[in-house]
């Protein structure tokens, strides 16, 4: 329905003039997640032109935008009201130990084991989450501390900047792909709110009134060498484990994501594995220069895909061009206002949202249908990483029951007198009941077959399902033959062992997944 995505052909002037837009989208975000995690707005920009820069060079997916996230700050929030921002950073630099090693280990590739049902409901739930997130622009402070909604013509003011922007956005592409819609409405806006001189609350306001001081601003320095200060040893081992295995998981998760979309909408492929070393490497530097860390941002990420970026220079420009504003030009990037980038936010919701989600859930089945929801309201109530847990284990539920009911066996007797139990479907743990149900073990002959030529045993329950029914049969007085099973499979049975019926030309080849085979 909204499809945003430049048409504009790759090039460094596109890339460069893409990493301009994010670098101006960055600074809110990174103050608003540094208020979240009740850290300096430094420690947040710092943090976002650190994992910027460093994921843009090292990472496995040109394009993709990372930076402070609010995923991640939510997490580090009660470690720095409890222990202190020294022990944040110590709890970053863990995190990046810990996902360059699951790059080293290659568990990127395990993003693929998400269903498509749980990305329709991840893209739904971080749209809605982005979404809502940019409603707290429209608050401001009553002097006094407290945020209130705005009203007035201040409200009326900014409804309508923000829909000028959306306009131009949307329309600009219309006529010329030379300048990426978004920079030139941001541009746009803030020249005419500037010119106008109209009564809109730009990016200083709002660290202002995140910050409640009056003074504050986004000017500094470059970040500097600062090894965390805090006691080296077990007992601050114990208390920064725990968060950033929650942070490495949750960067992690979001990022690996964030690159499947990405590969989606560009229809090109990164590498998962090396996404984890270079957010690794990007935490582990926030940990040495007092930023607070972060990872893969879906939101400016689409705006760099649809302004035309597609190499790593745009996520280099976009992390470089932030340093520069901070050190060299905030006043410039202080002016401009909010509505700017709240309209050039929600065109980022309307282009990530899968409208076409509302289409085919009819057509889906209903368990398909019920992830899509359950991920998408488990992303905007609770945070992503058990939004993509709970969907996945869900969907691994209803495929097991789905797949636990395609069991069976057509019967005869064959040429021998003996009785032949030709087995179909797969045999894994959420079919092993159904499977002990097919066999009449008192009534059968003497001997009987099991034939697994059209059947997969596929993990260890089944093993034992079947070297319980071996057991149920020597009991009887008969013996069980078991034909066309795996080699694997023989080298694990215990009490069947000696009834196996040895055919290695037939035989699959197929491994079986067990701790004994480890």
């Amino acid at each position: 329905m909204f499809n945003l995505l430049s048409k504009a052909p790759s090039s460094a002037k596109n890339d460069i003039l893409s990493g301009l837009t994010v670098a101006l989208a960055l600074v809110p975000e990174a103050v608003a997640f540094a208020f979240v995690a009740h850290v300096e707005p430094l420690v947040g920009l710092y943090a976002a032109f650190i994992v910027g820069l460093i994921t843009a060079v090292f990472g496995g997916r040109p394009g993709m935008i990372s930076g402070a996230t609010g995923a991640m700050a939510v997490v580090m929030v009660s470690l720095v009201l409890e222990h202190g921002a020294e022990y944040l950073f110590a709890a970053v630099l863990l995190t990046g130990f810990l996902q360059v090693l699951a790059g080293v280990f290659k568990l990127g590739k395990f993003i693929r084991m998400v269903p498509h049902p749980v990305m329709l409901g991840f893209v739904n739930g971080l749209a809605i989450v982005i979404f809502l997130a940019q409603l707290g622009q429209f608050k401001v402070s009553d002097g006094q501390g407290v945020m209130q909604w705005m009203s007035g013509s201040t409200l009326y003011i900014m409804l309508g900047l923000v829909a000028l922007t959306m306009a131009i956005i949307h329309f600009l592409p219309k006529l010329t792909t030379a300048v990426p819609s978004s920079l030139a409405a941001i541009l746009v806006v803030t020249g005419l709110a500037i010119g106008l001189d109209l009564d809109a609350r730009t990016v200083i306001d709002y660290v202002k009134d995140m910050t409640g001081n009056a003074d504050a601003t986004i000017a500094g320095g470059f970040p500097t060498f600062h090894i965390p200060d805090v006691p080296w040893n077990f007992e601050t081992l114990k208390i920064i484990f725990p968060y950033a295995l929650i942070l490495a998981a949750i960067g992690l998760i979001e990022s690996l994501l964030t690159l499947t979309l990405i590969d989606e909408i560009t229809q090109t492929r990164g590498q998962s594995n090396r996404e984890c070393i270079g957010q690794g490497a990007a935490n582990l530097t926030c940990g040495v220069f007092g930023a607070m860390g972060g990872c893969a941002m879906i939101g400016q990420s689409m705006i760099n895909i649809n302004s035309g970026g597609r190499s790593r220079l745009s996520g280099i420009t976009a992390a470089v061009l932030l340093l520069v504003f901070i050190v060299f030009a905030a006043g410039l990037i202080e002016m401009i206002p909010l509505a700017a980038l709240v309209g050039v936010m929600f065109m980022v919701v309307l282009g990530t949202f899968e409208w076409s989600s509302f289409r085919i859930m009819k057509r889906v089945p209903k368990s398909d249908a019920f992830v899509i929801v359950l991920v998408s309201g488990v992303t905007v109530f609770t945070d992503l990483a058990i939004a993509v847990c709970v969907g996945v284990i869900v969907s691994a539920l209803v495929f097991a029951w789905e797949h636990a009911k395609h069991i069976y066996t057509t019967n005869y007797i064959d040429t021998d007198g003996s009785k032949v139990y030709e087995l179909h479907g797969p045999l894994f743990f959420g079919s092993v009941k159904n499977f002990s149900e097919l066999f009449n073990v008192e009534q059968d002959p003497e001997h009987v077959v099991v034939e697994f030529k059209y059947s997969r045993v596929a993990d260890h329950s089944a093993i034992e399902a079947i070297d319980n029914l071996a057991e149920r049969y020597s009991k009887e007085g008969k013996t069980l033959h078991l034909r066309h099973l795996s080699s694997d499979c023989k080298a694990l049975l215990n009490k069947a062992s000696d009834l196996v019926e040895v055919n290695v030309i037939e035989d699959p080849t197929y491994k079986v997944a067990s701790d004994k085979l480890a």
